[in-house]
């Protein structure tokens, strides 16, 4: 792939899409991207406009799929200054969805544009689901080894959310992965070498700026050595701060230098900087290491305020307070229109009494503006649905991302030349598994010959009785694949699976569809993938890395090296070629 002539095509693209935008309608007292002043803008501003700024709100559709009432009043009433939305199914309904947040925006008194963000991990298919362009996970890329994928990849979600209205991207992953436990990071990690993590974000980083999308790499200062899911608890991490400056700190350290503009916290402990507070509401770690230490002057980001690590702990009020004192310039409200108040009216009246110093609100308030005006969100508020629906999801990039997701399968053991199987046999194949083994099952009958049928258990882990209905189906096929999935250790039953499917006598090749570490839990199957495809939200389902498996199955070359040790087993680096 010629990365620098893919991505310049992708950048024409992108500006296609700004070009056919329509045109704004009614003023706005703020001026556009040129000659943007954010002390100008920031001199004219309300306390009540101010604190709006700081606050980005979860969106919330009404019936028609569009933006609710309470999402208009919080544009409108709460002044909030950015948007996190909820899942638009298409790239048109993305496109008027964002457009009409931009009028309710220009229609308040001070006339600013929204922020309109996403979290589009592996392409805008993280969260619009149809006629976008699925890549490869932060560990499929990882695998692959190759800047110019990652930098493709970077373009094309940029271009795809730029058509739809988006500004801003809560990728790349910075974290280090280290813990094969982890249990929220895992295939969203580049990897578990800080070389390989630093690089492939810089990369994105570099990348997101040239295709006009604020990239944030996340979550400061690192969250790939736990064992907790922050959703669900409060995690915390005990390396001494040797380690932190070594394996968790330099992919940051890398985003900064490559221009980063904004960076999202981590939920976390650190207990080498502050042993009491989790990063997000810690002033040793966001003004102390992140603004003193490493020098970043960008835009700090909270991940979303309702997961139990701070919610259950703090509470909104509180905990938005202490974020904003901490450092944070920016509160992202998950919750309801209620949280949404909760928030603005705890950073209103913090101001009032003075718990916030004004200085400290107005230094967060110009960053975001200049965000703003970096990005132009002045010029192009209103975006073309036409243009993102022929944007999103072309041939182009369904190819290039096709080609990534084989470059990352890797091939990590083959015994007695299992693979590839025969496309043109007529044998008979059972594809059986967990977490839409269907789909993947799909792809492998769009190649194979011979017949192909499917056999999912109901969870993740299958019990004894589904285990021998497999058993049984496997008895009527010639070859058997079977997908395993994991988002930290394997269940049990996924092991006996694998190893009763090998018992029958039939040849059995095991596809990891998430973390790669699943063999060590059955060893002694005989041919192994691994696609890095699914995230520990199992919903999160990579249908290119599906299709790129079936591919390599088939007979196309895997081209993806373990970005991750398998221990006791494979080393990192590890990676077979038929």
């Amino acid at each position: 792939m010629n990365g620098g002539r893919t991505i310049t095509s992708i950048v024409a693209i992108a500006a296609l899409g700004l070009a056919l935008a329509p045109p704004a309608r009614g003023r706005a007292q703020a001026p556009p991207g040129r000659g943007c002043d954010p002390g100008a803008i920031l001199a004219r501003m309300t306390d009540a406009e101010k604190v709006g700024q700081l606050v980005m709100a979860v969106t919330e559709d009404g019936p028609d799929g569009m933006p609710s009432e309470r999402t208009r009043r919080a544009v409108q009433e709460l002044k909030i200054g950015s948007v996190i939305t909820s899942e638009p199914r298409t790239p048109g309904l993305a496109a008027r969805y964002a457009n009409r947040l931009q009028r309710w925006a220009r229609d308040t008194p001070s006339g600013l544009p929204l922020l309109v963000s996403g979290d589009f991990e592996f392409g805008t298919t993280h969260n619009v689901r149809e006629g976008t362009t699925p890549l490869p996970n932060a560990m499929g890329l990882g695998a692959a080894r190759d800047p110019a994928r990652a930098r493709a990849a970077a373009a094309v979600t940029a271009a795809e959310a730029r058509a739809m209205g988006f500004h801003w991207n809560y990728a790349p992953v910075a974290d280090v992965n280290t813990n094969p436990a982890n249990p929220i990071i895992g295939v969203r990690s580049f990897g578990e070498r800080p070389g390989l993590v630093g690089g492939l974000v810089g990369t994105q980083v570099r990348a997101y700026r040239r295709a006009g999308m604020i990239a944030t790499p996340k979550h400061f200062p690192g969250h790939g050595d736990t064992e907790t899911d922050s959703h669900l608890g409060l995690p915390s991490v005990t390396y001494d701060r040797a380690t932190l400056d070594r394996v968790h700190l330099p992919p940051f350290r890398r985003a900064i230098a490559a221009g980063a503009d904004a960076i999202m916290t981590a939920h976390v402990v650190v207990k080498a900087v502050d042993p009491d507070l989790p990063a997000t509401l810690s002033e040793k770690v966001l003004t102390g290491l992140l603004r003193r230490d490493l020098g970043f002057d960008g835009v700090i980001v909270t991940d979303a305020m309702d997961m139990d690590a701070i919610d259950a702990n703090w509470g909104t009020r509180e905990a938005t307070v202490m974020a904003v004192r901490a450092g944070a310039d920016v509160i992202m409200s998950t919750g309801d229109h209620a949280a949404h108040a909760q928030a603005v009216d705890a950073l209103a009246g913090a101001l009032r009494d003075g718990t916030l110093a004004r200085e400290r609100v107005d230094a967060s308030v110009r960053r975001v503006l200049a965000l703003k005006c970096r990005y132009r969100v002045f010029d192009h508020r209103y975006v073309s649905p036409a243009a993102a629906e022929r944007i999103s999801g072309n041939p182009d990039f369904l190819r290039q991302a096709l080609s990534a997701g084989i470059a990352a399968t890797t091939l990590v053991r083959n015994e007695d030349r299992v693979l590839p199987f025969d496309p043109g046999s007529d044998a008979r194949t059972l594809v059986a598994g967990v977490v839409q083994t269907g789909e993947f099952a799909n792809e492998v009958a769009a190649l194979a010959r011979g017949p192909v049928t499917t056999w999912q258990a109901a969870t993740t882990d299958p019990t004894d009785a589904e285990i021998a209905e497999a058993v049984r189906r496997a008895r009527s096929a010639d070859r058997v694949l079977v997908a395993t999935f994991s988002s930290g250790t394997l269940p049990a039953g996924q092991a006996r699976l694998v190893r009763a499917l090998q018992a029958t006598g039939r040849p059995v090749a095991a596809v990891a569809t998430g973390l790669p570490y699943d063999i060590a839990s059955y060893p002694s199957v005989r041919a192994y993938l691994a696609t890095y495809g699914t995230t520990a939200r199992t919903q999160r389902v990579d249908l290119t890395m599906h299709r790129a498996a079936a591919r390599v199955v088939f007979g196309a070359q895997p081209g993806g090296r373990l970005p991750v040790t398998i221990k006791g087993l494979y080393p990192y680096g590890h990676g077979l070629r038929y």
